[in-house]
């Protein structure tokens, strides 16, 4: 980054405080973020990054400090004010109308018009956009009909529509393939050589390395330290984040359950529309399997037919031996299996309510008696749980939308431990979650496998599921291309994915 460029101070804000209920989510921060640079926040879920973030884009007001931006000080701060001043969130949980197009949601709020009547070319304002971005997303695709992956692609195409000058992007990566994060990394050079400031929150340490100039690492809501990347070492950034040397070591799997063991659940050549096509696998009990595959491979869609969510067309599914009848979440919990989905925050938490009633949501008649639910045992029991999982704050009545990422995710854990399942499905169980959060979920997966429950793991993290499984599937396009012990290789198992050598093998 230019010198001249770096003395110039995008944002800066001094003695920054915020409470959420009993939790000091930010202590007195005082840190500045140069024009023209890309930096880093890091540190554990509960740090501070994301309230920190969101408070320079207006969505939340400080207790007590300070905020400028571009030397003014900033009053009655507000998501409207903060865009004006060319200040943009990009946030973790997306915020999107998914009734409404691409390219309506890119523009929404920044349509042009005259006494109210919008001028046409938003198609081609996308257009313009798309060929720097690269995404290759249609301009009338409904947001409702995209994943994931997909509607993250929409909240940055929407952050840079609005020429913003400082962008706060928290976890833009968190569902996008290496390809696609790439390309993002690309799109934040690109905003620095232009002068725009962007504040890239995120667990991905080593693209922290690679791509900004400086990082800041917090811990409970203070700054520890600041310093040019170029200095910093994975290691030594994970010491400062947890305050204490720490290596993120995969637990020892419990040991795998005879073959002769019969299955928990098994699907018999099982077709749901054009997403899952001929799946066949079973799971026994105190087994991890994992089905690897890239974004769009059709995992999601195979845990959805599994669960109940999604309709199947054909084939068979098999619970404990007798084969299931009506599908439906609602059934396949009275069962005895839980499924954790990608997107914690829209499917699996209600953000509004506590966290016991978000804990014994699916419970609730085992704790009612002539239909009057019994409050004190139904929060003691919540209470033995959430302490046993580790959730900050340990309390029953916790605001759960105000949880970072990783004690959401233990919430939601609870919930399905709670009713002791006998096949848990985790999809992306550890996304958006830091280092020391993961080690802990890690830990709990094996420890849920080895208590006898069957497990089947969705990752995008390929040495996730490779460390964590006795057994990986692999998937391309809705169908199982293979299955591989756990101590393939990721590269190996990336080729596969990919296709690559498969021409040379089919000739041979």
């Amino acid at each position: 980054m230019p010198a001249a460029t770096r003395e110039a101070v995008a944002a800066a804000v001094r003695g920054l405080s915020k409470r959420f209920g009993s939790t000091q989510a930010l202590d007195s921060v005082t840190l500045s973020f140069a024009a023209g640079e890309v930096h880093g926040l890091v540190g554990e879920n509960g740090a501070g990054k994301s309230t920190l973030g969101k408070m320079i884009g207006g969505l939340y007001h400080p207790d007590s400090g300070e905020i400028e931006i571009f030397g003014s000080p900033v009053r009655r701060w507000d998501t409207k004010r903060a865009q004006d001043a060319g200040v943009v969130v990009i946030a973790q949980e997306l915020c999107l109308v998914p009734a409404l197009s691409v390219a309506q949601n890119v523009f929404l709020g920044r349509e042009r018009s005259t006494f109210g009547v919008l001028h046409p070319g938003l198609v081609q304002r996308y257009a313009e956009l798309e060929q720097v971005c690269g995404f290759g997303l249609p301009a009338d695709a409904p947001v409702e009909s995209l994943s994931i992956a997909d509607q993250q692609k929409v909240e940055i195409m929407r952050a840079l529509a609005r020429d913003a000058r400082i962008i706060v992007m928290d976890e833009p990566t968190s569902s996008l393939t290496a390809d696609e994060a790439a390309r993002l990394h690309e799109i934040m050079r690109w905003l620095r050589s232009r002068g725009t400031t962007v504040i890239y929150v995120t667990h991905f340490l080593e693209d922290v390395l690679e791509n900004c100039d400086r990082v800041t690492v917090m811990r409970d809501g203070r700054v520890i330290r600041t310093s040019e990347t170029a200095t910093e070492t994975k290691s030594g950034l994970v010491e400062a984040m947890l305050g204490e040397p720490a290596d993120v070591l995969l637990p020892e799997r419990p040991p795998p359950p005879s073959p002769e063991a019969d299955p928990v659940v098994e699907m018999r050549e099982v077709w749901s529309g054009t997403a899952v096509r001929g799946v066949s696998l079973a799971v026994r009990p105190g087994e991890i399997v994992g089905l690897a595959g890239l974004v769009g491979s059709g995992r999601t869609e195979i845990a959805r037919a599994l669960f109940g969510c999604d309709r199947v067309d054909s084939g068979e599914i098999r619970f404990c031996g007798r084969p299931v009848g009506a599908r439906s979440p609602r059934a396949s919990i009275s069962r005895g299996m839980a499924m954790i989905p990608e997107d914690r925050r829209g499917q699996g938490l209600v953000l509004l309510r506590p966290t016991f009633e978000n804990v014994t949501l699916p419970h609730l008649r085992g704790f009612s008696r002539a239909g009057v639910l019994a409050r004190r045992a139904e929060r003691a029991a919540v209470k033995e749980l959430i302490d046993r999982l580790g959730v900050r704050p340990a309390q029953v009545d916790g605001d759960v939308s105000v949880y970072s990422g990783g004690n959401q995710q233990k919430v939601l854990f609870a919930k399905w431990l709670l009713g002791r399942p006998e096949f848990l499905i985790l999809d992306e169980p550890t996304r958006g979650v830091d280092v020391g959060a993961k080690a802990k979920i890690y830990q709990l997966i094996v420890d849920i496998a080895a208590s006898g429950t069957a497990v089947l793991l969705i990752s995008s993290e390929l040495e996730e599921v490779v460390g964590l499984s006795h057994r990986v599937h692999l998937v391309r396009q809705g169908a199982l291309i293979g299955e591989v012990p756990a101590d393939t290789s990721v590269d190996e198992i990336l080729q596969r994915l990919f296709g690559v050598g498969e021409e040379s093998r089919g000739e041979s």
